[in-house]
């Protein structure tokens, strides 16, 4: 039966379906007193089944691993409740007519169906490479002509917006952005024509209520869409889009698909309804004075410092840079956008006088730690933060460093400290306002490159977030050229939605990114509770992804060396400069040469409450409404900190079933049957790293020793 068909079936046409396909389930279920005996007698049929092949062996062990779990209560890490498994129970009610309620979805009978059916061997063959491209090649990029076209037509229809609204403001005139006495209408046209480049613009002039939003939109949003906009800011939360990235949305009716954007920055229902009551689903971000955090980090006042691993940090200054240039909404810090910890309003987000003080209370945090070798900065959004503010934390860590490889001079062999090796910038602004990439910004990064690369730097890492390859367009990639100028590398970190998961368009945006000198890092299951129901996507689709989709772009031992050597930092001399001006050529060249439509150097993952990143996990279980019950184990390729002997088993209930998320992408234009493999990838393993993003080895033994560190017995 299609795939289409079988998400539309009642109850008793679902019964009839299995009376018909297999028959032997449900005369277990009939011969069967209790839901005991009809577990043993499944039992016994899996004992005695003939397996077929690979398949029908994994579906036996998937069963069985049911059958084990059921009855059981395991503890749920992210919301931290107590839950009883009792998938084999309720297929016996199913089967034998005893369900007490009716009125659930038919999702939990639909997935143990397609479990079972798997044990008859039917194998679907993977997609041919010729298919892979044909899906790949659907997905138009923001540097194709069509495209370009249709976004020169918001933009001109923007550019006299723009004007009205300057004209019209009733707040005080900005000193930069404002029409002199007497211009006339050419002259104010030509000032906008020149403003639009200029990134302070965007963010000034940038859209935040819901009327404004439509009209930047051509009045093109449903009454739907703006009753729930007016919802959302009756609840107090913010929304805030520039006039750039508003013109990359199509409202013609016609041409590319903009889903990717558009569900990115327009909010769903569930978003609204849950606002106000979000949970933070990253544990460890909750901070009490002089408390270990939920990994067991002991952390300076304020929230300033975020931290899961020994090896790295997270800086989140308090600057500018604790602002976005946009509000993704399925933003992992919408719990502290709700707390209004995080928002949109710059002026008070500017460096205190205070900030000089915490800057080298956070530096003398980072110096005294045994473990530390990688500092993120973020926020909010690190190029947030104007260029001078930034220069200042950059010299604070690069002071850090070097007091940090000056200390370790004096420390005996075995006790040094981990030297910092890597810094980070966390930025979505290449995507959401590239003109932000100018070049001050580029001179900045190159000299501090120049001297903390004398400091024992090794990687000088732009981590942004493109979406989609949509938001890869002419201005992204001259930015993205200008970075590579200063001799950084750049890595992308994508969210996987709803709208991104089709299947394709990951292929396509690795493609686009790694012809302009783009290296992809995480491939991220959307993470969060009913707040982010809309877009998440199921950790099955992500390994469908990774091993029918992905595996195209991966690449040999020996391959992976040599596009190492090619991406390696260099120490920032003028010739090594030049060199890495070339790093999109080289990519190019490096695919051309080994016949790779992709590079497949990121690693498909769910960030887990408290204990890091991983996709190695067990299906054991379906709640009621068909949510997938998984068994995680953390990933084993890197450290941890100690308090994950301690954890015990890590069970996370997903967002919604694959019956839920196949009927979205119905929704979509998507062709479920498209997808009908989803339903095999019941388990997933963590994949390896690319070698440049493990960190160097230390020409020096350091200490076993973790400071910061406190965990109670």
């Amino acid at each position: 039966m299609k795939q289409k068909k079988m998400l539309t079936l009642t109850f008793s046409q679902l019964k009839q379906i299995y009376n018909q396909e297999i028959p032997e389930v449900v005369e277990m279920a009939d011969k069967s007193s209790s839901v005991e005996e009809f577990k043993l007698k499944m039992q016994r049929f899996l004992e005695t089944c003939r397996m077929e092949n690979k398949t029908a062996k994994e579906a036996r062990e998937q069963i069985r691993l049911l059958l084990h779990y059921d009855g059981q209560d395991v503890h749920e890490l992210s919301t931290g409740q107590d839950m009883s498994i009792k998938t084999i129970r309720l297929l016996y009610e199913f089967l034998t007519g005893t369900l007490e309620n009716m009125e659930l979805p038919t999702d939990l009978f639909i997935e143990l169906f397609q479990m079972f059916k798997r044990l008859k061997g039917d194998v679907i063959p993977l997609p041919s490479p010729q298919r892979i491209k044909n899906r790949n090649d659907r997905w138009e990029t923001g540097l194709d002509e069509e495209v370009r076209e249709v976004r020169d037509e918001n933009k001109e229809r923007m550019l006299h917006l723009l004007i009205q609204k300057i004209e019209n403001r009733k707040s005080k005139p900005s000193a930069r952005f404002h029409f002199e006495e007497g211009m006339s209408y050419e002259e104010k046209y030509r000032l906008v024509s020149e403003w639009w480049n200029d990134f302070r613009f965007h963010l000034a002039m940038a859209v935040k209520s819901p009327g404004e939003l439509n009209r930047f939109l051509g009045n093109s949003l449903s009454s739907e869409t703006m009753y729930l906009l007016h919802r959302a800011r009756k609840k107090r939360m913010p929304f805030f889009a520039t006039p750039y990235y508003l013109s990359l949305l199509n409202v013609t009716g016609y041409g590319y698909n903009d889903e990717a954007i558009r569900s990115y920055i327009l909010y769903s229902p569930r978003l609204v309804e849950t606002y106000g009551n979000i949970r933070a689903w990253e544990k460890e971000d909750i901070v009490e004075a002089e408390k270990p955090n939920a990994a067991g980090w002991l952390l300076p006042d304020g929230h300033n410092i975020h931290r899961r691993y020994p090896e790295v940090a997270i800086l989140i200054p308090d600057t500018m840079g604790r602002a976005c240039g946009g509000l993704c909404a399925s933003c992992q810090r919408m719990y502290d956008f709700q707390s209004e910890r995080l928002n949109f309003e710059f002026e008070t987000l500017r460096p205190k006088e205070s900030w000089e003080r915490k800057l080298r209370r956070l530096m003398t945090y980072f110096e005294e730690d045994t473990q530390l070798r990688d500092i993120l900065i973020t926020g909010g959004d690190a190029l947030m933060s104007q260029n001078k503010t930034l220069q200042h934390i950059l010299d604070a860590v690069y002071r850090m460093a070097v007091r940090k490889q000056k200390a370790n001079l004096d420390r005996p062999e075995g006790e040094k400290y981990a030297e910092l090796q890597r810094v980070r910038l966390g930025s979505r602004l290449p995507a959401y306002l590239p003109m932000r990439i100018n070049d001050e910004l580029v001179e900045i990064l190159r000299e501090f490159k120049e001297k903390a690369s004398a400091a024992g730097v090794k990687q000088f890492i732009i981590q942004t977030h493109f979406q989609t390859p949509l938001e890869v367009t002419p201005e992204a990639k001259e930015a993205i050229r200008k970075i590579l100028s200063a001799g950084w590398i750049i890595t992308n970190q994508l969210v996987y939605t709803v709208a991104a998961s089709r299947r394709g368009h990951t292929t396509r945006l690795r493609q686009v990114l790694n012809s302009l000198g783009v290296m992809c890092y995480y491939t991220f299951s959307v993470k969060g509770f009913n707040e982010n129901y809309a877009v998440f996507a199921p950790n099955s689709r992500s390994m469908q992804e990774q091993q029918e989709e992905k595996i195209y772009g991966r690449m040999t031992p020996e391959q992976a060396e040599e596009l190492y050597k090619i991406l390696e930092t260099k120490t920032g001399t003028e010739k090594d400069m030049k060199e890495k001006e070339e790093v999109a050529k080289q990519l190019r060249r490096f695919m051309r040469k080994h016949h790779l439509p992709f590079l497949a150097t990121d690693r498909s993952v769910l960030n887990l409450p408290a204990i890091g990143k991983s996709m190695t996990f067990q299906l054991v279980g379906l709640t009621e409404e068909g949510k997938r019950i998984l068994c995680f184990e953390h990933d084993g390729t890197r450290r941890h900190s100690p308090i994950i002997d301690r954890m015990g088993q890590i069970y996370i209930v997903e967002n919604k079933s694959l019956a839920a998320y196949l009927r979205q992408l119905a929704k979509m234009g998507e062709d479920p049957e498209d997808y009908a493999s989803i339903w095999n990838y019941t388990k997933g393993e963590t994949e390896t790293r690319f070698s440049l993003y493990e960190y160097p080895d230390f020409p020096f033994h350091i200490t076993d020793k973790m400071s910061n560190l406190s965990i109670e017995d």
